[in-house]
């Protein structure tokens, strides 16, 4: 018999792992993803990446235009019918509760459900995490591992000025 919380999973990983079951939802051919804000230890916002609502969604139309087209990782994301997992949960947050937030995401593989590896957040999502306040971002690696990403390197590192593409 444990006694006491030894077992006890840390919030940085309860976080993550609710971030992945929210991945769940995701209506991605290509990859699911799903995140939480917190906020004082608080969950205050959920989001995954669909379709807007209202719109069929790339599962139910049994094809993704990104992939049809052949477009990379990383690259011409208007040619995506989802909103964004980042985007859906700050639109749901609104910002007098990302002010100094904790974004945790999860992405998963959509063909073989498993954590995907060496993820952020892509360029457009990362201006809106800019102007939603948020601190940091927590990424679960597989593994049970995470990579934590502030937010102020984001603002002072801008890669939008490089001209490059991807992540």
């Amino acid at each position: 018999m444990i006694i006491g919380d030894s077992m006890r999973k840390d919030k940085t990983n309860y976080y993550l792992d609710i971030a992945k079951v929210v991945a769940d939802r995701s209506t991605c051919l290509r990859r699911k993803f799903g995140c939480i804000v917190v906020k004082n230890d608080e969950i205050v916002a959920t989001g995954y990446n669909g379709a807007p609502r209202g719109r069929k969604n790339c599962d139910e139309l049994g094809y993704c235009m990104r992939d049809k087209l052949e477009i990379p990782r990383g690259e011409r994301y208007e040619m995506c019918r989802s909103v964004h997992a980042e985007a859906n949960a700050i639109i749901s947050a609104g910002r007098d509760k990302t002010l100094g937030a904790i974004l945790y995401l999860a992405g998963l593989n959509a063909k073989t459900g498993k954590l995907e590896s060496e993820l952020c957040s892509c360029l457009m999502c990362k201006r809106l995490v800019i102007n939603a306040g948020i601190e940091k971002i927590i990424v679960h690696d597989p593994e049970g591992k995470h990579t934590v990403f502030e937010v102020e390197e984001w603002i002072k590192d801008d890669e939008s000025l490089r001209g490059e593409f991807g992540y």
